[in-house]
């Protein structure tokens, strides 16, 4: 039975107030000038709520893209709280991607690298956005949607260096972007089985050839994503790279390792970058203050999950 008389009037009151003053918070952290205040704000009060009490919106994010969000999922949660997802990654892209270029987004989640890329390029550009789930791939469709993203090419497939059934395991709905296929023994709050396929099936020879930037995002799959791929390197354009997020203990979890994965680019001419990154609220806010940081050269061991990025460039920073 619900709270009625004085009391149940005061519960709800402070449930507007409370409502309104995530509201106000949000706009601060999103809009005003400076930081005073904002990491705390964002990473104590702002980021927790929203997830626990999570809001259904449509909102703009900063290029003025329209993403239907549902805050209790990170991603989503970042977009309606920053207006961006992963400002690195966001700014490299939009340092190299031109009109008339290609984009392959495997693992594009609700696509929001995909709609970038997809404004970056243009109509003349080709766009493929490759996701597993099928829950995700019907979020992604509705985001193209929203922002009249016609010519991108989505693609509700896993990918792998052959063909084979594959099950994938999603821990939490607080990042449903962890959907993976690395073996999992805790409660799982979804599971969904998928036919896997290499890129080689995926890609046509046209969107191979235009292709200046391939991201592979596949939460530990990441070997094997590229020992599909591996046929393709020679065929792809001079200037084209490849971003890859490495997870060395997941790989190791599913008998890859992260030395194949490197010397693939290796004997293919590519050199190894590390993109700075980060998922805290603080790192978001830092990236937005100083303006995403172009990727370093990389020659170090890997140890935790690592954004690499593979270039033919020959550099200590990758311009």
């Amino acid at each position: 039975m619900g709270l009625t008389g004085p009391m149940g009037s005061m519960r709800r009151m402070n449930g507007g107030i409370t409502e309104t003053l995530v509201t106000l918070g949000r706009r601060y952290v999103r809009d005003a000038p400076g930081s005073l205040g904002k990491t705390a704000l964002a990473g104590r009060l702002l980021n927790p709520y929203l997830r626990d009490h999570p809001r259904r919106r449509v909102v703009e994010d900063r290029s003025g893209a329209r993403f239907a969000v549902d805050t209790t999922d990170l991603i989503q949660r970042y977009l309606y709280l920053f207006g961006v997802w992963e400002p690195h990654m966001t700014g490299w892209l939009r340092r190299r991607l031109r009109p008339g270029d290609g984009f392959v987004d495997v693992g594009a989640n609700i696509g929001v690298f995909s709609v970038l890329a997809a404004r970056l390029v243009g109509s003349a550009g080709r766009v493929v956005a490759v996701e597993a789930s099928p829950v995700f791939h019907g979020h992604l469709l509705r985001q193209l949607r929203l922002n009249g993203c016609a010519h991108v090419r989505a693609v509700n497939t896993a990918v792998a260096d052959r063909p084979r059934e594959v099950t994938f395991v999603l821990a939490s709905s607080h990042n449903m972007g962890a959907n993976s296929i690395v073996p999992y023994d805790g409660p799982a709050e979804s599971v969904f089985v998928a036919e896997a396929v290499p890129l080689t099936e995926v890609l046509t020879p046209a969107e191979v050839a235009t292709a200046r930037v391939i991201k592979i995002d596949v939460e530990g799959a990441e070997g094997s994503v590229v020992r599909g791929l591996a046929p393709l390197l020679g065929a792809l354009r001079p200037d084209a790279e490849i971003c890859v997020e490495v997870t060395p203990e997941r790989m190791a979890r599913l008998g890859d390792s992260v030395e194949e994965l490197l010397g693939t680019f290796a004997e293919a001419g590519f050199h190894a970058y590390r993109m700075a990154g980060g998922y805290a609220p603080a790192d978001i806010l830092r990236a937005l203050r100083d303006g995403p940081a172009a990727p370093v050269r990389w020659r170090g061991p890997l140890v935790g999950e690592t954004e690499l990025v593979f270039s033919r460039v020959d550099a200590e920073t990758l311009p």
